[in-house]
């Protein structure tokens, strides 16, 4: 089935109009994979019908990021939505999103400032003003998000309801490489050593929650010898942020810590900056 494409916002009316029962939103900036593929096939288990976005958002990257770069593939966008049985995929333009520069924007607050925030700051601003946009614009029953990016699925969930959004928000989990490394669009960038450094993401994230019956220090002990050797190797990883914290604010856990957490890890190979986390257990 191939999906109908709407690019302004009138013509995404007219197609929405036409959806009846529930709808299920999957927000992407395109270069979509098999991690997307799986959000697709979630929404499609949960809503009656399924629309994807594709819009690369400029207000989510910093000075110096890759907004100029970042992977554009839309024709190959397009062929995976169709073979998902998506039905309405929304591809505005940057004007289409932001006919003039916005002055209001959605702030993220004091988590936006935490952990992944702290190394790009703003971003989380423009992301959240983007997927507020986008549930206005689509008017979505159900949106999909990936937990890859668990801090931006917590601040989006914190949003909906601080601001009392009418949209359900559903975690999907992160799909991986057959190695553990987590699938994103921005793997594209790795060469063959490269991506051979950024396993050891994934592999220290492993280690630190195979250690979860020693406690927070321990998990992030063994997590960071792992991360020390690479940054070693050849090319090194250089570690951005190594931290534990809690799931739902994104603040570091204390000593004792019991229940859940998320350990979380970003850092570049080569110019590439890539993010992973797995969730941990303390206590019964």
């Amino acid at each position: 089935m191939t999906p109908v494409i709407a690019q302004t916002r009138e013509e995404l009316a007219a197609v929405r109009a036409g959806v009846g029962g529930t709808l299920a939103l999957v927000p992407t900036m395109g270069a979509l994979h098999e991690g997307h593929r799986s959000l697709i096939r979630k929404a499609r288990q949960l809503a009656d019908a399924v629309a994807v976005s594709v819009f690369v958002n400029p207000l989510q990257f910093g000075a110096g990021e890759d907004l100029d770069r970042y992977p554009r593939t839309f024709a190959a966008d397009i062929e995976a939505c169709a073979a998902e049985g998506v039905d309405v995929v929304f591809a505005p333009t940057v004007e289409v999103m932001y006919p003039d520069r916005p002055q209001v924007t959605v702030q993220a607050g004091p988590m936006g400032e935490r952990v992944e925030g702290r190394t790009r700051p703003g971003h989380f601003d423009g992301m959240l003003t983007v997927v507020l946009k986008l549930f206005h614009l689509v008017n979505p029953d159900i949106a999909v998000f990936g937990e890859k990016d668990a801090q931006q699925l917590a601040m989006i969930r914190r949003m909906v309801a601080d601001l009392n959004v009418p949209v359900e928000i559903v975690g999907g989990p992160t799909v991986r490489e057959l190695d553990g490394l987590a699938l994103s669009s921005r793997n594209r960038y790795l060469s063959g050593d490269e991506r051979r450094t950024a396993v050891a993401l994934s592999q220290a994230l492993q280690a630190g929650a195979d250690a979860a019956a020693g406690g927070p220090a321990a998990v992030v002990g063994a997590a960071r010898a792992v991360l020390d050797k690479a940054a070693s190797a050849e090319p090194p990883l250089a570690l951005d942020y190594l931290v534990l914290v809690d799931p739902a604010t994104f603040t570091e856990v204390a000593a004792g810590h019991t229940g859940p957490a998320v350990l979380a890890v970003a850092g570049r190979v080569g110019t590439t900056h890539l993010i992973d986390n797995l969730p941990v257990q303390f206590g019964s």
